[in-house]
């Protein structure tokens, strides 16, 4: 149950940026406000760029699990709730930003679908994703993701993370994609300064060819692959 969007605003960016109204767009829950405390640093994502990336992967919701990685106001997860997913695992740092999030799940009464996960997700993935093999991983503190249906990830933190901790950036996606089930599918948001070649399968020449479909909705570039075995 969380959902954490830090900010991704570079100094001076205009105020419009944040949305007054935060509210999903689509799904059973199309039109549903969603609470945002204002607080800097959390940014949620852009609905257009929101709309863009479920436009994208369609209904690719329905029947996967969603993790909403820098959750913010969980919007991500909560959004894939109402368009099919079977529920959504929600991981926010910021306690009164994982806070908003409990309340929003709330506010949708989405409690038996959500687990909130208040911690780093650099940790979450290194402590939580299922590790039945490796005996040096740090005891788990959340229950892992489902490993019987497949996910629809989404990781959305502030852009600067890719450049100030790229390391650990490709570290947690790379792990999230060796762990996920067949048919996962993952949405990435980053800015021009990230190069989607760095992350597993590479970016794709053209549309319908394996790799990251890469797509500019300025200043987001949002990056979408399948995991197909």
């Amino acid at each position: 149950m969380n959902k954490k969007r830090q900010s991704k605003r570079r100094p001076g960016a205009a105020k419009d940026n944040v949305p007054a109204d935060l509210h999903i767009i689509g799904g059973s829950f199309r039109g549903r406000r969603l609470k945002y405390h204002g607080d800097p640093v959390t940014r949620p994502m852009k609905h257009r760029v929101r709309e863009a990336l479920f436009n994208l992967v369609s209904i690719g919701c329905k029947g996967r699990h969603a993790i909403d990685l820098f959750a913010g106001t969980g919007a991500l997860g909560l959004e894939a709730i109402g368009r099919g997913a079977v529920g959504a695992t929600f991981i926010e740092k910021h306690i009164p930003t994982a806070r908003v999030v409990e309340e929003n799940i709330a506010a949708l009464e989405v409690q038996d679908r959500s687990t909130l996960c208040v911690t780093s997700a650099f940790l979450w993935g290194k402590r939580d994703l299922p590790q039945e093999e490796d005996s040096a991983a740090p005891p788990s503190s959340f229950p892992p993701p489902p490993s019987d249906v497949p996910w629809i990830v989404f990781c959305s933190p502030p852009y600067a993370f890719f450049v100030d901790r790229q390391e650990d950036m490709l570290e947690l996606i790379n792990a999230l994609v060796e762990h996920a089930p067949v048919g996962s599918i993952f949405l990435v948001e980053a800015d021009e300064r990230f190069d989607f070649n760095l992350l597993p399968g590479g970016v794709a020449e053209h549309r319908k060819d394996p790799g990251w479909d890469v797509r500019t909705y300025s200043p987001a570039v949002v990056g979408v692959w399948e995991k197909n075995g």
